[in-house]
């Protein structure tokens, strides 16, 4: 190559008219070339993000309020495939996850399908003599247990013995509208003493199986979305069950922390009232039990969720509907003087509302496979921790309804975190989180968009390209990503990231960078590209169950460390997520 090239460039030995010839050909296209690295090098300056994290400027404690799950169907928790995620979720980081599920009162034989669960931990005998029995109960929390889970206990639904309208009583969902699920179970109980007398034995065997020092934990609410459906009472109703149910937990376990009433997103002008309703019911109206004036309540739940829509040709996600819920959720609860220090539990806070309806009927749940859903929790998760801190509000938790389906297609557009013991995307986000730790120290983009314009408009324009960097003991940690809320091609964002304040007299340090888009810690690209397997063979599903795991964009590299920064640049793609950790 480079004889070639000198022999381009060798002067014309002729005569000074060649001599001429060749000065007039050679200066315009070197001035050319000068343009057009000018043109590039100015696309590249006005593409390029760059990013300044302060190592030494700590915002407080980075709070671990991502590690809340849960799922409709608590008899997963013991399939092979359950048990496998779950391990998975308590690898994720020191601080314990905690787990909610569905079901854990209702009538049944233990059997599984989309939206439905039993326990059957309840009957009656001939003589209406209450007959309690806890096998199923204590697989599922002593899988908890074993995987290191803490649960986040659901206190619901109705036994079917109890239940003021017990038949029809199980649903056959997906065959049938969402609407038809709401049976027996949903139903009012016909006895509010008998239904005293079941929580207080459930959390009395729970304390006898386990123990006061595991569920010192341990985390109590009362029932699920009664603002809808799930409550086939009236509100009233409820708060009559909430007060029966605190009363029968505190004598079983008076260190108990419960909480309610886990109604819908209140963006909805009815459900914003129904939680007003519940928190004014606690604070100052007479106690259904007692008598007293107000109810114990340790913290206060919701579920926000978004609206994606499918375009034709592509899913545009809805988060600000989701952080518009969110937003006014904390308004209601910071207008209540004896409520505002409470914290708070968004009991399901997820991109839309059904974790059971596919993508193949549902296009626009198409997101859920692939990175997208994954750069949409980062999104997700930083813009709440912007609302809770404008709104003074003390945020405990952060539940993702999304766990895996036994026995469904591989990759069918559920929102799940794992298909058939494959890992998706969004795992890898979590992974990504659960590095997070320590302080929160200042991370500024020019490209990260305000927190009231997403809230108000969502991420419809520009993308919102962020960061949250974090610091420990010889360790930093930065979360960088590029969304947008329409799933379209779009050339990669230009990163260019300093970190500074590190100790003074660091001369060197190891640089690991971890990556989340489509080419890496995506199985679902690896699935597509062996041609979709419904029945992949040994080999394909361990290259199925590797291609699901976190993956590093680059070896790890020492890097230099020069008047206490550390400089690199990398390509973002857009609903890419990048996970620097820089140790020493």
């Amino acid at each position: 190559m480079a004889q070639e090239t000198a022999q381009e460039f060798r002067l014309p030995r002729s005569s000074a008219v060649g001599m001429l010839n060749y000065l007039r050909w050679i200066f315009p296209a070197i001035a050319m070339l000068a343009l057009l690295r000018s043109a590039c090098s100015a696309q590249a300056s006005s593409d390029s993000v760059s990013i300044r994290v302060a190592a030494d400027k700590s915002q407080g404690p980075m709070p671990a309020v991502w590690n809340y799950f849960g799922y409709d169907e608590p008899n997963y928790t013991y399939a092979p495939n359950g048990q496998k995620l779950l391990r998975e979720l308590t690898a994720l980081s020191p601080k314990p996850i905690y787990v909610r599920v569905h079901n854990l009162f209702t009538s049944g034989d233990g059997s599984a399908s989309l939206k439905w669960g039993s326990t059957n931990v309840y009957s009656e005998d001939a003589n209406g003599n209450p007959i309690y029995n806890w096998a199923i109960v204590d697989r599922i929390f002593d899988t908890f247990k074993e995987t290191g889970i803490k649960p986040l206990v659901e206190l619901g639904f109705m036994p079917q013995a109890l239940s003021i309208h017990p038949e029809p009583y199980r649903h056959n969902f997906p065959h049938g509208a969402v609407d038809s699920i709401y049976t027996g179970w949903a139903y009012p109980p016909k006895d509010y003493r008998k239904w005293s007398e079941l929580v207080f034995q459930f959390a009395q065997h729970l304390r006898r199986r386990y123990g006061d020092a595991e569920l010192k934990d341990w985390l109590w609410e009362v029932w699920n979305e009664p603002d809808i459906g799930y409550w086939k009472g009236t509100p009233e109703e409820y708060f009559r069950l909430y007060d029966y149910s605190v009363d029968a937990l505190l004598r079983a376990l008076p260190a108990a922390r419960i909480g309610g009433p886990d109604s819908t997103g209140p963006a909805t002008p009815h459900a914003a009232e129904f939680l007003r309703m519940f928190l004014e019911h606690c604070a100052h109206q007479p106690n259904y039990v007692t008598g007293r004036t107000g109810s114990r309540l340790d913290f206060i739940s919701f579920h926000p969720k978004g609206a994606p829509k499918w375009q034709g040709d592509h899913v545009q996600m809805g988060i600000a509907r989701q952080l518009a819920a969110i937003e006014q959720g904390f308004k209601v609860v910071a207008s209540f003087p004896e409520w505002r220090k409470t914290p708070i539990v968004l009991g399901e806070s997820d991109p839309e509302g059904c974790a059971a309806c596919s993508a193949k009927t549902n296009p626009q749940n198409s997101y859920r496979n692939g990175p997208l859903y994954a750069c949409y929790e980062a999104e997700v998760l930083n813009n709440i921790l912007a609302l809770a801190a404008t709104g003074h509000v003390d945020v405990l938790g952060i539940v993702t309804w999304a766990f895996e389906f036994e026995g469904q297609p591989y990759f069918e557009g559920f929102r799940t975190l794992a298909s058939n013991g494959v890992d998706k995307a969004v795992l890898n986000a979590f992974r990504m989180f659960g590095m997070l730790g320590g302080a929160r120290v200042m991370a500024t983009s020019p490209a990260a968009l305000p927190n009231a314009e997403i809230v108000r408009d969502g991420v419809r324009k520009n993308p919102d390209i962020n960061a949250i960097a974090t610091a420990k003991e010889g360790e930093m940690d930065i979360l960088v990503w590029n969304y947008h809320d329409d799933d379209l091609a779009a050339p990669a964002a230009r990163i260019d990231l300093s970190v500074g304040g590190l100790p003074a007299n660091l001369t060197r340090a190891l640089l690991e960078h971890f990556r989340v888009d489509s080419d890496h810690s995506n199985a679902y690209r690896a699935w597509k590209e062996m041609g979709s397997p419904q029945s992949p063979t040994d080999g394909q599903y361990e290259k199925l169950r590797a291609a699901g795991q976190l993956q590093s964009l680059d070896s790890p590299m020492w890097i230099g460390i020069q008047s206490r920064s550390a400089h690199l640049q990398f390509d973002l793609p857009r609903q890419g997520l990048s996970l620097v950790r820089i140790t020493w």
